[in-house]
């Protein structure tokens, strides 16, 4: 974890040395005197001069490559000290004083790679979680009579990177959300991510009828995926407090009603996106206050010593108090303490409220009730 420290502090001026550089510096000068008190003990004799070696090879695991530099030069100096001291042994101090420089060197070129590593590392996660950034675009506080909260939870500290996707939009036809899960984990995925999402944005405005969302959204899948690549997704859509949800090989959504916790599952199952799913609406009455969890798959395989997070159990004491963006901080932290911080996949949260209809506004006709008028 100290490799990959970069140096910006040193860079920007405010400290002249950065936390790995301060802790590499330490552990090089602890050694040098402990050569050097053992070398006074034992008098006019060079006997350790050797041992002074590896005080840069140790600063390179850790410190910048400057650090290293000087504390070889150090290393070298002291070496040279005790060596004059003892001209019986010329000839293996030299010896041994060579071998101090080769060290430094080979010392110096070491951190100096690891050092371009990291920053080259740090370079690739900046713009890895700028990319994802790009796709997934903040949600809420409030989209029509819904207040949203969304949350990305990545499975690796160094890099916000992966195929999960989330979008929510006032649309025509309602209040639309999708959720899904990209196959695989990279720029790949972001990539296929970006293009379901950049068509369901488009395509939401202008489909009355969730399933032929769901159509345009498995064409564009399948000119851009391989044989075995898909995106499972649920849509969901809220209209006049009418919820219609669509689901396409994805996890089911929870709806937390009056301490309840209802999964919604599809009336029949269908295929991820990419297979030409033929999907059956589900459809449920909203009451204020209703609360409507949507995650993907990371969240089910979420587990520690095999024993999977009771997301069912615990989802109205993690997700029934606050806002809804309390909700989901609340169940991040439960869910991370639960797997000691090592989480496998990576999960995408969004979770909603209705909060009522407007006042003399109609119940509006859903989705699929549309669909079958106009087919």
């Amino acid at each position: 974890m100290l490799s990959l420290v970069p140096t910006r502090l040193l860079q920007s001026g405010r400290s002249p040395l950065s936390p790995g550089s301060r802790a590499g510096l330490g552990a090089a000068v602890a050694l040098l005197a402990i050569v050097s008190m053992l070398e006074l003990a034992d008098g006019r004799r060079a006997h350790y001069v050797a041992l002074l070696a590896a005080a840069p090879i140790l600063a390179a695991a850790l410190a910048a490559w400057r650090v290293v530099l000087g504390v070889g030069a150090v290393a070298t100096v002291i070496g040279i000290a005790f060596a004059v001291t003892d001209p019986k042994m010329m000839l293996v101090n030299s010896v041994n004083m060579v071998a101090v420089g080769l060290a430094s060197g080979l010392a110096v070129a070491v951190a100096w790679v690891r050092q371009r590593q990291a920053e080259q590392i740090a370079e690739l996660t900046k713009l890895a979680s700028v990319a994802q950034q790009a796709v997934l675009r903040p949600l809420g506080p409030q989209i029509g009579m819904l207040s949203v909260a969304g949350r990305y939870i990545s499975s690796t500290a160094t890099a916000e990177i992966g195929g999960d996707l989330y979008e929510a939009i006032d649309t025509p036809y309602g209040v639309r959300m999708i959720i899904g899960d990209v196959r695989g984990k990279g720029l790949d995925a972001v990539r296929l991510a970006s293009i379901v999402l950049g068509s369901y944005r488009h395509v939401a405005y202008e489909r009355a009828d969730l399933r032929a969302v769901v159509a345009d959204l498995d064409r564009a899948v399948a000119r851009n995926v391989g044989d075995e690549d898909f995106v499972t997704a649920a849509l969901v859509e809220e209209r006049g407090g009418t919820l219609t949800i669509v689901n396409c090989g994805h996890p089911s959504p929870l709806l937390l009603r009056r301490g309840a916790v209802i999964p919604l599952e599809p009336p029949a199952p269908a295929p991820p996106l990419g297979f030409m799913p033929a999907v059956r609406p589900r459809v449920e009455r909203l009451e204020p206050g209703d609360r409507l969890l949507l995650f993907t798959d990371g969240l089910g395989e979420a587990r520690r010593d095999g024993e999977f997070f009771p997301t069912a159990d615990r989802a109205w004491r993690l997700l029934g108090h606050g806002t809804v963006a309390d909700g989901l901080a609340s169940l991040e932290t439960a869910l991370v303490e639960w797997v000691h911080g090592r989480l496998d996949d990576d999960i995408a949260l969004v979770l909603m409220e209705y909060v009522g209809s407007r006042t003399g506004v109609t119940s509006a006709v859903p989705s699929w009730e549309v669909g079958a008028a106009e087919s």
